[in-house]
């Protein structure tokens, strides 16, 4: 009986102690942060040379750390050191740049470092940079990176394509040395003033660890390994994305420098100054398509945040203020003017709408004045958007909102008269224009499979249909619209692009010649343009400089290699349990910087 007694007691104690340790854990497994969010289009994946779109890029930059940043909280925008220990040192003329990192900055632990804690050093960056320049990447962002004009990296380019040899990356250049173990130095061919903007770039110029890439190989698109907040803990492709907070993560401290008059940015401060970033434990995205399952996977608190889809722009934003309903579930919004634009490029190669000749170029400008973009502002955005007259984006140097170009004209009677004078009319009587030559003009049009692209494609025919223009639509997922965009195999396509800095380089890049196939994929090459180009890279900012921007961009509307359509607005809402979100004018970086309060998660 004593035994009996002992026995029960011995194992009350120890299931007591069981309990004991196991509670804690399951404490602390329900007080997981996880911060959901939803992409509208599919990623392309998560190696920084291989990817342009928004989407992996707006993740990279999460994972990898450039040498700088923008401070979270200042408007307007401020760059400010990120693994630098301070600004950098620029020569006069701009043409020397030198970095100087802070020590002790640790990738994040994996495999291909052997157990070895790995630390980044200056020859990262310097690696980082020539994975541009190696022809067997084939990177799409390869001209953006050249037309810095770091001196060496062309000539080891060429080397390498006419020898077929591999590149050569142990190959000290000029251009991009380290100078001792956190010392980087840039030397550039030409004065480049906004050479911060380019190494403030995390999705980009974020530090890539030359074990992992030779580690991985051709399977480095699933391994992104940084030194930034968070780190990849899964990916189902074109389902669901999965970051965990980087465990090896250096100790960085919420801070920011908003304007005295600043409320909000002043009241973050004053909440979250001196908590440990990032403040999340994990991020899990989704990608959505459909504006419909979105739009209620965040109703249904599935989603800490969404910007408001097109399609119920009416009803969740009326008049541009938040539905009373939605504000009575404590939501709240938070509306900007994006540093973007929405356009429809040309493939000047093709032989139908591409080409520079006086007919090719009134097919463009034809097609573009028939085209109703008051009506899509209307209609199909909801008032989202402002009409666009240019290549220069809103919040970047270069945009005059007084600005006015024919651009954002509508004018569907002298686009046909345009077409009438150049040839292009009906010329076998079945009521649809014809070439100059008599063959069928026929206009494709790419598309993906959501309700909200078939508005727009449903409005782009309309407008051609009163043109007389036959308009055929192609149907596919967006990262394979990309690739056939990138291959020259697309007549046209609809898509936005986002700046990345606070400057014209971005949009204007997107059309100089020897960008074609990368950034510029309507393949322009127009050397007036170019020399342009050229000479508002190296000028600093003034009105020598906005003039130049000027003569570019009547030189673009002159040929119409793209339609400009419009600047979106983009309006978030998030839960009442996310806290300290601020959509960045640049960059799309937020998620070390925002909190959720657990006891208010779903489950």
């Amino acid at each position: 009986m004593i035994c009996r007694l002992l026995a029960a007691a011995l194992l009350g104690a120890v299931l007591s102690l069981a309990s004991a340790v196991a509670t804690p854990a399951a404490a602390q497994a329900a007080t997981v942060k996880t911060l959901r969010y939803a992409f509208p289009a599919a990623e392309t994946g998560f190696d920084p040379v291989g990817v342009t779109d928004i989407y992996s890029r707006t993740v990279l930059a999460h994972v990898f750390d450039a040498p700088y940043r923008y401070d979270y909280l200042a408007r307007p925008y401020k760059v400010v050191p990120n693994t630098a220990a301070g600004m950098p040192e620029a020569s006069a003329d701009f043409k020397t740049w030198t970095v100087r990192l802070q020590p002790g900055i640790y990738f994040a632990d994996d495999p291909a470092f052997k157990g070895v804690r790995r630390e980044l050093v200056a020859q990262d960056y310097v690696y980082t940079w020539k994975r541009y320049f190696d022809p067997a990447n084939k990177s799409s962002s390869y001209a953006s990176f050249a037309e810095e004009g770091v001196l060496g990296l062309e000539a080891l380019r060429e080397e390498a394509l006419s020898t077929r040899k591999p590149f050569d990356y142990d190959r000290p250049v000029e251009g991009i040395r380290a100078l001792d173990r956190y010392t980087v130095q840039f030397k550039l061919a030409h004065p480049r003033p906004r050479f911060l903007y380019t190494i403030a770039d995390s999705s980009l110029y974020g530090a890539v660890a030359r074990e992992v890439v030779e580690f991985y190989g051709d399977k480095l698109v699933e391994h992104p390994v940084g030194t930034g907040p968070f780190r990849l803990q899964s990916w189902r492709r074109s389902s669901q994305i999965v970051l965990e907070r980087n465990p090896g993560y250096r100790e960085v401290r919420y801070d920011g420098q908003p304007a005295a008059d600043d409320r909000e940015g002043q009241a973050l401060l004053r909440r979250f100054k001196g908590r440990r970033l990032p403040m999340v434990d994990r991020v899990d995205i989704s990608i959505i398509e459909e504006s419909q399952p979105r739009w209620l996977a965040f109703l249904n608190g599935e989603l800490d945040l969404v910007a408001v889809p097109l399609d119920f722009a009416t009803t969740a934003i009326p008049g541009g203020k938040l539905a009373p309903n939605l504000a009575r579930k404590g939501l709240a919004m938070h509306r900007l003017l994006a540093a973007d634009t929405v356009y429809l490029y040309f493939n000047m190669e093709d032989p139908v709408v591409g080409g520079y000749t006086p007919e090719k170029v009134a097919l463009r400008r034809a097609i573009g004045l028939a085209y109703d973009v008051q009506r899509e502002i209307r209609d199909v955005r909801r008032g989202q958007a402002i009409v666009a007259q240019s290549p220069v984006v809103p919040n970047t140097f270069g945009y005059d909102p007084q600005f006015k170009t024919e651009n954002s004209d509508f004018d569907l009677a002298r686009a046909k008269s345009l077409l009438d004078l150049y040839g292009y009319v009906d010329k076998d009587g079945d009521g649809w224009r014809d070439l100059p030559d008599g063959q069928p003009l026929v206009l494709r049009y790419p598309t993906q499979p959501s309700q909200i692209e078939r508005q727009f494609a449903e409005l782009w025919k309309k407008c051609m249909d009163a043109l007389a223009v036959r308009m055929v639509f192609e149907t596919a997922q967006w990262p394979e619209n990309y690739k056939k965009a990138q291959a020259g195999q697309l007549m046209m396509w609809q898509l936005g692009g986002t700046a990345s800095a606070p400057d014209v380089q971005d949009s204007m890049q997107t059309l100089y010649g020897p960008a074609a196939g990368g950034q510029n994929l309507a393949r322009l090459k127009l050397p007036a343009y170019d020399q342009l180009y050229e000479q508002i890279l190296e000028l600093p900012d003034g009105p020598q400089r906005m003039a130049l921007i000027r003569e570019a961009s009547r030189l673009v509307i002159a040929f119409a290699p793209k339609k400009y359509n419009v600047h979106r607005i983009i309006t978030d809402l998030t839960q009442p349990r996310l806290q300290g979100f601020r959509r960045p004018p640049f960059g799309n970086v937020f998620w070390q910087y925002v909190d959720i309060q657990p006891s208010r998660q779903p489950s």
